[in-house]
């Protein structure tokens, strides 16, 4: 079989090494993008007072100082939302916790053939405890990396590094827990692969929870305030959007920033997948392959970010979609070459791996290539998706010309077609993955997508770029309560504009602290029933209906979900696109639709208004939903092996 190259104490020292390289490379852009801050205390002669200024060709203080109230404005919201959200994630965190103890306690021998653990009040069960306390860790971790996202300036390059910020910290940081939780458990573990990455599944199910929170909080929140403004603001009122006379406009700025945060959970699920299948009679270097590639992705992307600040210029907005277009294709190719690299010495030239029971012979260039597909393969579907959100759109504005009706249903019928290309795209990429190294394979095929999140994280602008990579959960229930708080905004929006006097004219301040209430009340409510839909439906049927029960939902959820996702992100952007192209009239196509307020453009702004919801967190957050449901799976499994299907036992 032969040795890999690397070796593991090399290995040890690489993948930290890489995590340290990410985190200081993002207090660095967090240091660059600080100096950028806006307050009413700044001389005016200062650099940092003046960029705004010279950018936007104004020498008007008080243009300065209304940017800094805005700012201000938005990061109080965010951080007040985001220490409310996480009073109620910190209960469940600790109900959760007791779930996970008392099913896999009540297993005995779970984990590991050398220490068999019962649960009884006399003996700990070490492994669960495990599990409980990363799933701990993993939720605190995501909520103080969740608040590293900040208001900056409208400059690309700033906002650019605003993204750098979180993405890096977000990767480097769950890279080096999960290295130090293997670590640690392995000086209880010792040579016990198997025992110490079950007991590591903690990890992924922590992570994938915490995200979760995240996204049905957030995006609850942001939809809430987004359906008022622009109900009211742009149909009602006709005002500019994110015009800050609208009283919801600072609640849609904060909900941006809490709902549209990026996470590190596919990097634990994947590695967790990973090596679950891999085997357990290999070096560590070859063991911690998944790590490596994941330390690879971030030198990669440090790179990459160079290209978007240093290496381009941005003359124009037109400049911008090129720039993050370019910055998919130059990752893409960069990481082939350091994927490739990584699989040469961290792996034996031949290998075996566990295939459903029986082992399988692989080779490295294999599993590179396995790696390989998936991320062309994810490239791919950007681009498709990217098409199917920009080229189709004059067909969609055309569609305004009838009413919204039509405008809704061609949209609908788009992000439709615009399913069949990713669909084979991720077929081909699990065949030819699965056939080269099983499951395993098919796990690394992941890995690819799991490293581009990274680059999808700094992307500041741009509904055609980012309706793939986002990667967090609510589920389509959610729709239902962003109606309902959708309705609430809207009413007092509309309060405000006839009560407020001279709000209409910019010479009174709108109430923004109201709708940021309105905006957390509903999502810190309403997050709980996706929340419990997803985390039960496993739980439920595992545990009366059995394991073969439960693997057919997971494959329901995974065929049916990825449709869902990509369908209704591309329709969202469709639609929020096409009343872009009305508003900008910038030829005579879209001129002939009429200005805005006309009939046409109220067709659009409502799709856009229904489209939202759909692009923005519903849509994408299917993804998560079916790795969540997979991985809680994988973690609970050995407690449904022995007392799942419960209806059947009974009858």
């Amino acid at each position: 079989m032969g040795a890999a190259l690397l070796s593991d104490h090399a290995a040890e020292v690489l993948i930290p090494a890489a995590a340290a390289v990410g985190i200081t490379f993002a207090l660095v852009q967090w240091l660059l993008v600080s100096l950028l801050k806006l307050s009413p205390a700044d001389d005016q002669r200062a650099t940092r007072l003046l960029v705004l200024e010279e950018e936007e060709g104004l020498d008007d203080r008080a243009v300065v100082l209304k940017c800094a109230e805005i700012q201000s404005a938005i990061s109080e919201g965010a951080t007040s939302f985001l220490f409310t959200e996480y009073q109620y994630v910190g209960v469940f965190m600790a109900a959760f916790a007791v779930l996970v103890f008392l099913f896999l306690g009540s297993v005995e021998g779970f984990s590991t053939e050398n220490q068999p653990c019962t649960y009884s009040k006399d003996k700990v069960c070490k492994p669960a405890v495990a599990n409980a306390l990363f799933s701990t860790i993993a939720f605190l971790l995501g909520a103080t990396t969740s608040l590293t996202r900040k208001g900056v300036g409208k400059a690309f390059i700033a906002a650019f590094r605003s993204g750098a910020v979180m993405g890096f910290l977000l990767a480097a940081n769950g890279l080096l827990v999960l290295y130090a939780a293997i670590n640690l458990f392995k000086l209880y573990y010792g040579d016990d692969w198997e025992g110490l990455f079950e007991a590591i599944t903690g990890y992924g199910l922590g992570g994938s929870s915490m995200a979760l929170f995240g996204r049905v909080g957030g995006g609850i929140y942001t939809k809430a305030a987004d359906v008022g403004a622009d109900l009211v603001g742009k149909v009602e009122r006709n005002i500019p959007e994110d015009d800050p006379r609208n009283p919801a406009v600072i609640a849609d700025n904060v909900g941006d920033n809490v709902g549209d945060i990026a996470g590190w959970s596919s990097c634990a699920a994947l590695v967790v997948a990973s090596i679950s299948s891999f085997g357990i009679n290999h070096e560590l270097a070859a063991m911690l392959y998944p790590l490596l590639v994941s330390s690879m992705g971030i030198i990669i992307c440090l790179i990459t970010t160079l290209f978007a600040t240093d290496f381009f210029e941005i003359k124009s907005a037109k400049d911008i979609e090129p720039a993050l277009k370019r910055q998919l294709t130059i990752s893409t190719s960069l990481m082939t070459v350091g994927i490739a690299i990584v699989s040469w010495i961290a792996l034996p030239p031949t290998f075996t791996i566990f295939n459903f029971g029986e082992q399988k012979m692989v080779t490295n260039w294999g599993l590179l290539f396995c790696v390989t597909v998936g991320l062309w393969a994810g490239l791919a579907i950007g681009f498709v998706t990217e098409y199917y959100t920009a080229i189709p759109v004059q067909d969609v504005a055309d569609s305004c010309r009838t009413g919204a009706a039509t405008n809704v249903i061609f949209g609908l019928a788009l992000g439709y077609n615009s399913v069949i290309v990713p669909i084979f795209a991720i077929a081909i990429s699990i065949f030819i993955s699965f056939s080269l190294a099983a499951m395993y394979g098919i796990a690394m095929a992941g890995m690819s997508h799991q490293v581009r999140e990274r680059t999808d994280a700094l992307d500041a602008a741009g509904n055609t770029t980012a309706a793939i990579g986002k990667g967090f959960a609510i589920g389509s229930a959610a729709l239902v309560s962003l109606a309902l708080f959708g309705a609430f905004m809207v009413e007092e929006v509309r309060q405000q504009f006839n009560t407020i006097s001279g709000l209409m004219e910019g010479t009174a301040k709108p109430d923004y602290a109201t709708c940021v209430k309105i905006s957390t009340d509903a999502s810190i409510r309403e997050m709980i029933p996706p929340r419990a839909l997803v985390m039960l439906t496993p739980l439920i049927a595992g545990t009366i209906f059995g394991v073969e029960t439960l693997a057919g939902l997971l494959a329901g959820a995974l065929v049916s979900g990825v449709q869902i996702a990509i369908s209704a992100s591309n329709t969202g952007g469709a639609w929020d696109n096409a009343k872009k192209y009305i508003e900008a009239g910038a030829s005579e196509h879209a001129r002939s639709l009429g200005p805005k307020g006309s009939d046409s453009h109220n067709a659009a702004v409502i799709g856009d208004t229904i489209g939202d919801p759909l692009k923005d967190t519903s849509g994408p957050s299917l993804n998560f939903l079916i790795k969540l449901m997979a991985v809680e799976s994988l973690v609970f499994a050995p407690f449904f092996a022995k007392h799942g299907g419960l209806l059947f036992k009974i009858f």
